[in-house]
């Protein structure tokens, strides 16, 4: 006979607060932007987002849990962003910060603002 396991129900803890700061190094941070305002980049954000035209903002965050105080996953500031038609926001592709040697934070979002072409 086997052994029968025994589980105890798992516990949900909501958070009520998390730091998203984050600094990036000079050349990474230069080179992130370059990459994000590529004319190529920025064909395939507008391709996959249906914008016609998008400028970059220079405004990144940090994606952050789900919490009392962030019910969108981001810093509080951001969520005028995100309810704005006239903003995009992107998650930056793991091959971008990849070659911008950007390691921490692993993940980063960029905001995007939709302009006439």
């Amino acid at each position: 006979m086997f052994a029968q396991e025994r589980f105890s129900p798992m516990r949900i803890r909501i958070l009520e607060n998390v730091d998203a700061s984050f600094t990036l190094a000079p050349q990474a941070q230069s080179d992130l932007f370059a990459m994000l305002t590529s004319d190529a980049f920025l064909e395939q954000v507008c391709r996959e987002t249906g914008a016609i035209a998008l400028e970059f903002t220079e405004k990144l965050f940090q994606p952050v849990p789900y919490t009392t105080a962030t019910p969108k996953g981001m810093p509080a500031e951001f969520e005028p962003y995100y309810q704005s038609p006239d903003y995009v926001i992107i998650n930056v592709p793991p091959t971008v910060m990849f070659k911008a040697k950007i390691f921490k934070p692993s993940r980063l979002c960029a905001v995007y603002r939709q302009v006439a072409s």
